[in-house]
């Protein structure tokens, strides 16, 4: 499209902010909504870590935890929504941080988010995949005949293999055009909101036992094998449920470039898409906990399917009414699929960040991330993306407490991003904020403040120890990796990029300009 064309607001805001358009603008506000939804996935992260809630106090503390993380999550999404319509680029969090923190800090504020931001999009699909790649293997488990019936367990090779497999079929829907993926995100959302209502109507009324409501409102596990015994403290540890699936709303600012009239439609992208999320994230939480009855026989490892929780309630529910779990496996086919569309829409929305961060020259081997190919795709940060995330899942081969200390950069290290350009909005750019068409007006600072309470108090929580006495099979190494992160991205910045990265430049007449 030449600039003398009629272009809409999105387009003309890029180019105010001295970046031509490259990515081809064909997403509707629907489309923008779904890759951010599909992220998010309900379906993906409450019935991934349904153990964790279960064992972490259980009904109470999924059932108010998840109106409790959601509600800080609002405030969150809302702050990043406003930043969003002021400066809609694909570089997103590290781009805001860049022009809300000011000339002289704008090269360390870029380069500091936009590399938590970058590595904990590659931790969200390490783990969505091989979240993923686990609940195929209980399903070939069940179907088999389950773990007391002689069924077919997968060896951690065999699941590092499928989570291959699951990378290289993402990288293959990324290569196709923005048009196709539009409709793919916009399936992809569909499934899990119908996938949704499916399930929580579905499995209590198969069930032939159901709990009470009492049960479901007020029941409060307390028993777990890992010696934690203080109510507030396991309340707390049961949050992560909630926490983890809430995240990956980011995608509806990094696919800005191709959301038309973006200063608009990326706020309500991300906003509806948690929105939305919380509404059907509650429905489905008390839906499947009706069908709940017997919390240490789920999370028992020597159950059928190997003490995965939402895999046992699904088949013992099927099995109890008809003498066979068939039904529950078919379901989990149901969730497989929407964890599979997350995948999908998290590679897409970390091709776009790397894109947009080696566009301003902050990554290895710039100009190889950067290109994009006769579909206006940027074709090498996709596949790059894909490896890097099977990369990090080898750690899964060594140990299993490594793996999940990695992937705890996908909540914490992402929710730092969210909140770094937060932070710079609410201080050093009080005053000097433009805000766009999307604006929260005089609530906008303390909206702003809450948020960052907000995700400065998960971190904390989510560093506590998770299991006691502390040894190296129980020691919590989020603060591990998240301080390892932290020293990594520092130290890169004293000893090299302070000396050559200037923060986001324009690609529009001077490319060395600062954008």
């Amino acid at each position: 499209m030449g600039y003398g064309e009629e272009i809409d607001s999105g387009h003309a805001r890029l180019h105010e902010l001295g970046y031509k358009q490259e990515l081809k603008r064909d997403l509707s506000v629907l489309s923008n909504f779904a890759f951010s939804f599909s992220v998010v996935s309900v379906l993906t992260g409450l019935n991934t870590l349904m153990g964790t809630g279960l064992s972490f106090g259980g009904p109470v503390s999924y059932v108010y935890g998840w109106l409790i993380a959601g509600a800080f999550t609002l405030f969150v999404g809302m702050s990043m929504a406003e930043i969003c319509s002021s400066y809609p680029t694909s570089g997103g969090l590290y781009y805001w941080s860049a022009k809300l923190a000011g000339p002289s800090w704008a090269p360390f504020a870029s380069w500091i988010t936009g590399w938590f931001n970058i590595v904990g999009q590659w931790a969200v699909t390490t783990s969505v995949d091989y979240s993923l790649a686990q609940l195929v293997q209980v399903i070939i488990l069940l179907s088999t005949g389950g773990l007391n019936g002689g069924g077919y367990q997968a060896s951690k090779y065999v699941v590092i293999a499928l989570h291959a497999v699951i990378l290289l079929l993402h990288a293959l829907l990324n290569s196709l055009p923005i048009s196709w993926l539009s409709f793919i995100g916009q399936l992809a959302a569909a499934w899990n909101v119908l996938g949704v209502f499916l399930l929580m109507i579905l499995i209590p009324m198969v069930a032939t036992e159901r709990a009470s409501a009492k049960f479901v409102f007020t029941n409060f596990n307390t028993v777990n094998e890992d010696g934690i015994n203080n109510k507030l403290y396991i309340f707390v540890l049961g949050l992560l449920m909630s926490q983890y699936t809430l995240t990956g709303y980011d995608a509806s600012a990094h696919m800005t470039e191709e959301t038309k009239d973006a200063d608009k439609n990326g706020p309500k992208g991300i906003v509806s898409a948690i929105g939305i999320s919380i509404l059907a994230g509650w429905a489905y939480i008390l839906g499947i906990t009706f069908a709940v009855t017997d919390i240490p026989h789920l999370l028992n490892k020597n159950n059928d399917s190997g003490g995965y929780a939402i895999a046992q309630i699904f088949y013992d529910v099927f099995k109890s009414r008809y003498g066979s779990g068939v039904g529950g496996i078919v379901c989990l086919g149901v969730i497989a699929v929407a964890v599979f569309f997350c995948g999908m829409s998290s590679l897409t929305s970390n091709s776009r960040m790397a894109y947009a961060f080696s566009r301003d020259g902050a990554m290895p081997y710039s100009s190889f991330w950067h290109k994009v190919n006769k579909h206006e795709v940027p074709l090498n940060a996709v596949w790059t993306s894909a490896f890097i995330a099977f990369c990090m899942a080898l750690t899964s081969l060594g140990s299993l407490v490594a793996f999940q200390a990695m992937t705890s950069i996908a909540t914490i290290g992402l929710y730092i991003a969210y909140a770094l350009p937060i932070l710079f909005r609410v201080t050093l750019a009080r005053k000097s904020f433009t805000p766009g068409p999307f604006n929260l007006g005089s609530y906008g600072i303390v909206v702003g403040w809450v948020a960052v309470f907000w995700v400065a108090l998960i971190s904390v929580l989510f560093s506590l120890p998770i299991a006691y006495p502390i040894t190296d099979q129980t020691l919590n190494y989020t603060p591990v990796a998240v301080g390892g992160l932290v020293i990594l991205v520092v130290s890169s910045w004293i000893f090299s990029a302070r000396h050559w990265f200037k923060g986001p430049i324009t690609n529009i007449g001077n490319s060395s300009e600062e954008a």
